[in-house]
């Protein structure tokens, strides 16, 4: 198992970057990759943080998440010959450093400014490329986390990382159902803590809908979900048939919605499927501020129905709800229509 060695969560503690990589790994020379908006605001305090413990340092800038994107970056990366590489960011520049740090051998730390997805502490790593899902990389050394940079955050984002926290729900109905039917392993303490992290999400929801979202609670329940990942050895307690039905839209329609919108609204249908209570993930979403229908993040009927005609065949290999139902056109919007996606 390969587990985070440091996590560290604070407030107005952006300045302790530097003493948080020290204690991680004593780097002397670090490569620092983000995107350009987030760049400018914190490039300031964490180049003086950096400074200030002597270690030297080089910007990078990500754009896209696309597999030839993250070649060419790892080609400018590798010249800088650093001890140890930092995503900063969201989703793409965690990813970016995640899967460059793996490829170069080098020690990574995540240092996320949105908690909008469980990648912040996970081994997994999300790429444009033939293959529409996660690829295995390496966990976080360490993962540091200012929340008062992800409370300056758009609060969708926070959002969707309460709709990736509660497609664990289904992802590990979909282990256990591979366990009976495949034999497949199942890691029961993995899964526990997979279905933890939603399960605090679910019960705090109608809190969170009267005080508004609570950001380190969530950013602790994403980490815990990460971790639950390492244990496994496997995205298992955290991907499953809601996880295919999102990379069906990614395929379908690149860039429409989040990622956990759009597992949170898989999530829904796929619940159904597995005849658990779709309407109490429903309320949770709503109660989260997340969409529940496919409308509230640009998605038009068809391409819904399309996806659930799609999703398992994007991944034969695992075994989900979706391989016990021969899901026709007809059968996908039935099961949109009845959950109210569409």
């Amino acid at each position: 198992m390969e587990l985070p060695r440091l996590i560290v969560i604070g407030q107005k503690n952006i300045g302790d970057i530097g003493k948080f990589l020290t204690d991680l790994a004593k780097p002397k020379k670090v490569s620092l990759i983000s995107g350009v908006n987030v760049r400018k605001k914190v490039q300031k305090k964490i180049d003086n943080a950096l400074k200030s413990k002597k270690i030297r340092f080089v910007w990078h800038s990500v754009f896209d998440n696309e597999i030839k994107s993250f070649n060419e970056l790892e080609r400018i990366v590798k010249k800088d010959k650093s001890d140890l590489i930092a995503g900063i960011g969201g989703g793409r520049a965690v990813d970016a450093g995640k899967m460059i740090a793996f490829n170069l051998s080098k020690p990574f730390a995540s240092i996320p400014t949105a908690a909008s997805h469980d990648g912040i502490a996970s081994p997994f790593v999300s790429i444009k490329s033939d293959k529409p899902y996660s690829i295995v990389a390496s966990a976080p050394l360490g993962v540091f986390v200012d929340i008062d940079i992800i409370k300056t955050a758009p609060k969708k984002l926070l959002a969707s990382g309460c709709g990736d926290l509660i497609a664990n729900i289904i992802a590990v109905r979909d282990w256990e159902l591979s366990r009976d039917k495949t034999g497949e392993y199942y890691g029961r303490y993995a899964a526990s803590l997979a279905l933890l992290s939603a399960k605090v999400i679910i019960e705090n929801s109608k809190t969170f809908a009267k005080k508004g979202l609570n950001p380190r609670f969530i950013v602790e329940a994403l980490i815990s979900a990460g971790v639950a990942s390492c244990i496994a050895g496997s995205s298992r307690p955290c991907s499953g048939a809601e996880h295919l039905f999102s990379h069906a839209l990614d395929k379908l329609a690149p860039d429409v919605g989040l990622h956990g919108e759009k597992c949170g609204i898989g999530s829904i249908m796929m619940a159904k499927l597995q005849g658990q209570d779709w309407k109490k993930i429903q309320n949770t979403l709503k109660n989260v501020g997340a969409p529940t229908m496919a409308k509230q993040i640009g998605l038009k009927p068809d391409l819904v129905v399309k996806a659930l005609t799609i999703a398992q065949g994007l991944r034969p290999e695992r075994y989900t709800i979706l391989k016990e139902i021969k899901m026709t056109s007809k059968k996908a919007r039935d099961l949109a229509k009845s959950t109210k996606v569409i």
